[in-house]
């Protein structure tokens, strides 16, 4: 069985920094990020040594995710604390429901549905203690001189603050009249009983040559959150600057989903700015489109729990982010007798919160709305560490980068309260954040 090796550094190094000095001009890296700013949690950096990928596993071989769930078998530690204890880092795609849920694949992405590097060496970044540790699997002394060196004179980096695209004019899949069409289509079938919430989405395109790391750099100072991530595999590259984690599992096998539904702006002063925070929590329309995703989650968490375990710590909380109000509940289970973490993500994928209820009719619906592949956007990324723990969060205020130029996918949950011009608008909000930092909001 592998041991993680923990180096701990003398000093303190901001990871921007680190990363633009390790792994700037790099791919098959990773940068998980708690933000620019953080007083608390974990960063982590690495380099792969080896991918899985949905475009280059070998036919007969079976699905990525199989594949993940041999090599988690076959490659375990003993639970070594919080945090990432080395492993898979990646994404799962919105595709991927056409092997978690019943259905007939009917298009295919553009990307991979489901990607994943393994890092048997990291460098953590703990936002609380102050320390830079060198994580690695087998001591690799020669890595660890090298990393030593470079950290010793990487100094931050100011983001580029429009990007570093010179891009066209950004393009929408669906026009404002085509969206606000949708939308009242959704809350026909709501009224007919096809669904009681639908997560309709659209998506602007920029074609442009653009740099990644410029690119996240300029987003992670405009949009800090917990669950930052740039992940570059190949040619394309993940930048996210999500709000919300969709599902984390604990060596022990407690199961967390934190659910998002409901936004407001940011006001622009402390008194408009709690107004909007107030008026988001007396919605009857938010605290609706929230709790029926919060019944959702306990029914896909309860689905893998021991009888009885599945609870919901939190209803209805505010938490704010720079663009944005949200409105997050906490919804937990323990883990069943005899299954694996792999067995929780594959039952609560997708998210509900990204499909709307019933899921199963939600997504059919919304296949003949959106009528084109979410792609990575809507999946989940994050990491399968070695010891069991599973930390996942949802591919939402997100980037992703290509040959093609830069794609950015963004939604709302349909009621039959919904007001749609409302709800346009809220689809523009969550996107001028991302193009603004393609230097075209």
């Amino acid at each position: 069985m592998p041991r993680l090796v923990r180096t701990t550094l003398p000093h303190w190094v901001d990871p921007g920094a680190a990363f633009v000095a390790l792994y700037g001009d790099a791919t098959d890296v990773v940068w998980l990020d708690s933000g620019p700013n953080a007083i608390t949690g974990r960063s982590y950096l690495g380099r792969a040594v080896r991918a899985l990928t949905s475009g280059s596993v070998a036919p007969g071989s079976g699905s990525v995710i199989e594949l993940l769930r041999a090599e988690l078998a076959a490659n375990r530690l003993e639970p070594t604390g919080d945090g990432f204890a080395l492993g898979w880092v990646g994404w799962i795609g919105y595709e991927s429901r056409f092997e978690t849920m019943d259905g007939t694949r009917n298009r295919d992405s553009p990307y991979p549905d489901a990607a994943f590097l393994f890092l048997d060496r990291a460098i953590e970044f703990d936002h609380a203690a102050r320390t830079v540790t060198l994580l690695q699997l087998v001591d690799a002394p020669e890595w660890r001189a090298d990393v030593e060196d470079v950290l010793a004179s990487a100094t931050f980096v100011e983001p580029v603050p429009e990007g570093s695209a010179v891009p066209e004019r950004p393009v929408w899949r669906d026009s404002d009249a085509e969206y606000l069409a949708k939308i009242r289509e959704c809350q026909a079938r709501i009224a007919a009983g096809d669904a009681y919430l639908l997560c309709l989405t659209n998506e602007v395109s920029v074609a442009a040559s653009v740099d990644p790391v410029a690119t996240y750099l300029a987003l992670r100072a405009a949009s800090p959150t917990h669950h930052g991530a740039l992940v570059r595999l190949g040619d394309v590259s993940l930048l996210s600057a999500s709000p919300e984690q969709f599902l984390t599992v604990s060596p022990s096998g407690m199961i967390e989903s934190r659910p998002i539904k409901g936004t407001r702006p940011r006001g622009a002063d402390p008194e408009q700015d709690a107004a909007l925070a107030a008026d988001l929590i007396a919605s009857e329309k938010e605290r609706a489109e929230n709790l029926m995703i919060v019944d959702l989650m306990r029914n896909d968490i309860g689905s893998v729990s021991e009888i009885g375990s599945v609870e919901v710590p939190s209803l209805l909380t505010v938490e704010s982010y720079a663009p944005v109000h949200q409105l997050v509940s906490t919804v937990r289970g323990q883990l069943a007798h005899g299954l694996e973490p792999l067995d929780a993500v594959l039952a609560c994928f997708p998210a509900g919160s990204m499909t709307g209820t019933p899921k199963s009719s939600a997504t059919r619906i919304l296949d003949e709305l959106e009528a084109a592949p979410r792609g990575i956007y809507s999946g989940a990324f994050g990491f399968f560490a070695l010891d069991g723990r599973v930390d996942l969060a949802m591919v939402i205020r997100s980037i992703v980068v290509g040959p093609r130029g830069a794609s950015i996918g963004a939604g709302g949950g349909i009621t039959a309260l919904s007001d749609p011009d409302e709800e346009l608008a809220e689809v523009k909000l969550k996107a001028a954040a991302l193009l603004r930092a393609l230097g075209v909001g």
